[in-house]
């Protein structure tokens, strides 16, 4: 079997941003969540989606602010998609799904927790992470664990990551460090762009195996002194831009693997939680009925 990791963050705010407004008869926004439970029917209704289980930011903060102050935080997201987010994880759970709202940790840190927890089950075929977030790439591993961006039907496994960055699955916290990541807040290191920091990536694996003087690299790379000089003036920020970066995997997830096996849709409660939305035709469709 295939268990399938959703990002219920990434969902919720593509939906924002891509359907028109939208709000329940009682005048709250609704258009995100709505957009939800559309792309998870979608999912549910492919025969392999037997397990699955679907994470959330409950907020948008989380023990990584504590370590920098300028990380992502709530500021700046729209207040209609702010106030979508409790009702997003009722939907998911009014459809059956397993839903991990985090609080300390970010959904992220949730989805690598479980990909950790079961890529060496037996049972588990595929861990299939469906995001198209470049901080899950570090999770991938062989065939095994996978990141699929379902709207863009693009399937990365390891050497696709390594076609994409340059660099192994492992080294991705490293190349977000000196790169920099801007949806995260995390300004990278002066002039370490792509292509270099992928060539030394490749060659060292990690920040703290590149040697410290440029004239030791036996990797060629356009203004190796200065990254060199960049790299040692701020060696304490690139790890601490590495560890913002690396995705937790202690997560406490109370649930089973059996736990997360999609037995169906609880037709009254989600219809009750459709009805109470304002989606009556998600209501009066044909529900996706769980695989045998």
């Amino acid at each position: 079997m295939k268990l399938y990791l959703v990002d219920g963050t990434y969902e919720l705010f593509r939906a924002h941003f891509a359907i028109p407004p939208l709000y329940s008869p009682d005048g709250r926004p609704v258009a995100a969540v709505r957009g939800l439970v559309q792309t998870l029917l979608l999912l549910l209704r492919q025969p392999e989606v037997t397990h699955l289980a679907c994470a959330f930011d409950h907020v948008i903060e989380s023990f990584r602010n504590g370590l920098f102050p300028a990380y992502k935080d709530g500021r700046g997201i729209p207040e209609e998609l702010a106030a979508q987010f409790k009702l997003a994880e009722e939907g998911v759970r009014a459809m059956g799904i397993t839903a991990w709202p985090m609080m300390e940790f970010e959904a992220d840190d949730a989805l690598a927790t479980a990909a950790a927890r079961w890529q060496a089950d037996p049972e588990v075929e595929q861990v299939v992470i469906c995001s198209p977030d470049k901080d899950l790439c570090q999770l991938v591993s062989g065939e095994k664990v996978v990141c699929l961006d379902r709207r863009r039907e693009i399937l990365l496994d390891e050497r696709a990551v390594i076609e994409k960055f340059g660099v192994r699955p492992g080294s991705i916290p490293d190349y977000l460090a000196l790169v920099g990541d801007s949806a995260d807040g995390i300004p990278g290191i002066p002039r370490w762009g792509a292509g270099g920091t992928s060539a030394i990536l490749a060659r060292y694996g990690c920040i703290e195996d590149i040697p410290a003087d440029h004239r030791e690299w036996d990797v060629k790379v356009r203004g190796a002194r200065a990254l060199a000089q960049n790299l040692n003036n701020m060696r304490s920020e690139a790890l601490l831009y590495k560890k913002l970066a690396t995705l937790r995997t202690d997560v406490p997830i109370s649930e089973c693997l059996e736990g997360l096996r999609w037995k169906g849709i609880p037709t009254p409660d989600f219809q009750d939680f459709c009805i109470e939305q304002g989606f009556t035709r998600l209501a009066e469709s044909g529900l996706p009925t769980a695989p045998r």
